[in-house]
């Protein structure tokens, strides 16, 4: 069961932890590839880990450690892509990307939480994660490239069309990431060892 499953609790120290390791694998992973783009667009693996983030923590854990992310990266703290941070991202074009993180972890953990979490199930979570992701990430460059570069003659699918490669990358690492979710989850929320182990009869 996913730890989020006590939702009306406070997150312990354990929620804490994942969370933070979670908010460090975004920031690898924004800049595992850091200065390879497309375009104006720099290749990361930040999708999968959000997915996986929501998948594994839940809806709750997964969203606060998304939005620990966001926040980190807005004050200044260089983890978004190509080392960038500070308030500025929100006239980057890749803004929509990362708020989107939020919301695919959120929408993720739910599917997960409500479900038999089997293979199945995984799949279709880490799926709607990356629709997510790229609804929200093209049609926030869409208007970013209308209204910010006013580029006005710009079509939403031309602009959707120059994702293409960003899109074939991330459904792949997300099926691999969905295969293997199931033997994950157990491990992330496998509940800790008591400390002192209860010895046997004699």
């Amino acid at each position: 069961m996913s730890s989020v499953s006590n939702s009306n609790k406070r997150f312990s120290a354990s929620d804490i932890t994942k969370a933070a390791m979670f908010i460090g694998l975004m920031a690898l992973g924004a800049n595992a590839t850091a200065f390879i783009t497309v375009g104006t667009v720099p290749m990361t693996f930040q999708t999968v880990i959000a997915i996986l983030a929501g998948v594994l923590l839940g809806s709750r854990l997964g969203t606060f450690s998304m939005i620990g992310y966001t926040i980190l990266g807005g004050i200044g703290a260089p983890i978004f892509a190509q080392f960038t941070g500070g308030p500025q991202i929100v006239v980057s074009p890749t803004f929509g990307f990362i708020l989107s993180f939020i919301i695919l972890a959120f929408v993720t953990g739910k599917i997960v939480e409500k479900s038999n979490q089997n293979y199945s199930s995984y799949l279709v979570a880490c799926f709607v994660g990356l629709t997510v992701n790229y609804l929200f990430g093209v049609t926030y460059l869409y208007f970013h490239t209308i209204y910010v570069l006013g580029v006005t003659e710009a079509s939403y699918l031309a602009i959707f069309s120059g994702m293409i490669p960003f899109l074939i990358k991330d459904a792949i690492l997300t099926g691999v990431a969905a295969s293997i979710c199931p033997q994950v989850a157990k491990a992330v929320n496998r509940p800790p060892s008591p400390i002192h182990a209860k010895r046997p009869a004699s």
